[in-house]
């Protein structure tokens, strides 16, 4: 019999479910659960084929995607203001002026990473190693801001002409001084260790995301005799 039938203290008489009764309604309440539980576990499933970490694919490959978008990467911008000095003379010379400028430059240092291919990277998958050799870095042509620059002229009178002489001069020995103070070893250093730092989060965070952890990217440039570690 699926009930019994029991007498409550107030004397009337109720049917009681059987034990025997609770377990197949159990069974048909779990049966939404249990679905939504297989369809999830199944959605994580495929999901973890087409993006987790089973299939990793080729970290080079991977690398070098982080290099198409960029051709050319500026990794570091220095402020310089080269003092710089021209002569005019004149009329045989019996007039002469000199005229004095400061003129503020901005260097911009490069990484051409057009020619970083496959043959530039090296992967070591048993210490999760990326190590990376780039091109030379290369100085920028200086940015001069003439419109900030600071002049000192001297002469009893300074022509027009003579005027724009001076500027011209001074112009063109500022940018070569300029140039050659962006190659000065304290910058270079300063901009190379710019350059590891950039490249190396352009490389090691698509890595992280593409499942390979917690990854070492080595960067060194042509020219230098040892890797440089960056994390």
């Amino acid at each position: 019999m699926a009930n019994e039938l029991k007498t409550s203290e107030h004397g009337t008489d109720t049917l009681a479910p059987s034990p025997r009764a609770e377990k197949p309604l159990a069974r048909i309440q779990a049966v939404p659960w249990l679905i939504v539980i297989l369809l999830l576990a199944a959605t994580a499933w495929l999901g973890w084929r087409a993006f987790g970490p089973s299939e990793l694919g080729d970290p080079l490959a991977t690398s070098l995607v982080a290099f198409e978008e960029q051709n050319e990467l500026t990794v570091f911008s220095a402020q310089l203001a080269p003092v710089v000095s021209s002569t005019d003379s004149r009329f045989f010379g019996a007039i002469e002026s000199r005229q004095i400028a400061v003129i503020p430059a901005r260097v911009d240092y490069k990484v051409d990473l057009s020619v970083v291919d496959a043959s530039r990277l090296t992967w070591d998958e048993a210490e999760e190693t990326l190590r990376v050799q780039l091109p030379a870095l290369a100085v920028g042509r200086p940015n001069l801001d003439e419109a900030q620059a600071q002049y000192l002229r001297e002469g009893i009178w300074i022509s027009r002409d003579a005027q724009d002489k001076l500027t011209r001069e001074n112009t063109r020995t500022a940018e070569r001084l300029a140039t050659q103070q962006a190659a000065n070893p304290v910058l270079m250093n300063l901009a190379r260790s710019a350059a590891r730092t950039a490249i190396g989060q352009n490389l090691a965070i698509p890595l992280e995301v593409a499942g390979y952890g917690d990854v070492t990217v080595y960067v060194r440039f042509d020219g230098e005799p040892a890797p440089a570690e960056l994390r």
